[in-house]
């Protein structure tokens, strides 16, 4: 009985509370913790003016609170403000969705991550301040809230970040106002009449979808920078792995400037933080890429990096590639000539 009391114990969202706050214990060693809602379910028990301390003091412990869990306000209708400290990092899924008396909020610059549906159905948000330092906005985060119910129709940007658009998708060549840092996930997902994309080198992250089923989709440009540009994925595949960001994209020619890393945004399915290890990197299996010509900022071509682009017949590596990862052009059948540098020491 003891057992299955403690089991219910350590169910419980929280650990512990302190001045109407609940905290889950994220790491004791690092003393650690996040904002979380209490006990095992969401009880709707925050309101009015909410302020977030840095630290918390807990059986003489004293924790840095780094992070809003998942869910922790959601469904508090009554909260109707917050104040988020320096010390958070990140704002999970559902932290605020449907904290419909939320005018404003202010995301502080310590803020990298902000997850999906975060601020969905705040109705009377009309206001956000956002950090110069968040990489990561998940998917419809700040839809059907006031702000976004104001904004024009068009590209839509929250800062310099870039989530998508509203109205008519848009055609042709995409442009990204400058200094976009980065791309939200399913911004661009299904915008059948694209044709071109420039990803400007103010750019650090594109999002899991963002140019899913862009089916008109031919040439892409990924601007020189010295930033590495982290890349999602598209749609998973019936085992559950995801397909490169462009995998469904019929691209024929590519412009390749900064070098690429790729990112789990699913701890569900682990091989996806290895995808150029399975062969799923962001141009796996593009069988209508004809031309790749490599930038001077990239340095390393990574594993299977054009795996099964059997339509590939021209790549040019530039003298700043020192490797050429495993597989890199493995199954490019109409590959019939490659220049290989003397600055690459390592071919996989």
């Amino acid at each position: 009985m003891i057992a299955v009391l403690l089991t219910g114990v350590n169910a419980f969202s929280h650990d512990f509370e302190v001045g109407g706050i609940y905290y889950k214990i994220i790491s004791s060693s690092d003393k650690t913790v996040a904002v979380t809602y209490r006990g095992d379910s969401y009880n709707n028990e925050y309101s009015g003016q909410v302020t977030i301390p840095e630290s918390v003091t807990y059986n003489s412990n004293t924790y840095s609170v780094t992070s809003i869990g998942d869910y922790a306000f959601y469904n508090c209708s009554g909260l109707t403000s917050v104040t988020i400290p320096n010390s958070v990092t990140s704002i999970g899924n559902g932290a605020f969705r449907g904290c419909s008396g939320l005018t404003s909020v202010t995301i502080p610059n310590s803020v990298t991550s902000i997850g999906y549906d975060a601020f969905y159905n705040c109705s009377g948000l009309t206001s956000v301040t956002i950090g110069n330092s968040v990489t990561s906005i998940g998917y419809d985060a700040f839809d059907n809230t006031g702000w976004y119910n104001n904004q024009p129709d068009g590209i839509l940007y929250l800062d310099n970040c870039c989530l998508g658009y509203k109205g008519d998708e848009p055609t042709g060549e995409l442009s990204l106002k400058d200094n976009t840092r980065l791309i939200g996930p399913s911004a661009f997902s299904y915008c059948s009449g694209l044709t071109s994309v420039t990803i400007p080198n103010s750019v650090t992250s594109i999002g899991y979808d963002a140019f899913n089923n862009c089916t008109a989709l031919k040439d892409l440009i990924i601007e020189d920078g010295e930033s590495t540009l982290s890349l999602g994925y598209n749609n998973y595949n019936s085992s559950g792995i995801g397909e490169g960001l462009f995998y469904d994209c019929p691209l024929e020619t590519l412009y390749l400037g900064r070098n690429i890393k790729y990112t789990d945004y699913s701890s569900s399915y682990p091989y996806t933080s290895y995808p150029q290890r399975y062969g799923y990197s962001a141009f796996y299996n593009t069988t209508t890429l004809k031309s790749v010509t490599i930038g001077n900022s990239v340095t390393s071509i990574g594993f299977f990096a054009f795996r099964g682009c059997s339509g590939l017949t021209s790549v040019t590596i530039p003298n700043s590639v020192t490797s050429i990862g495993n597989g890199a052009f493995r199954g490019c059948s109409g590959l019939t000539s490659v220049n290989i540098p003397n600055s690459v020491t390592s071919i996989g």
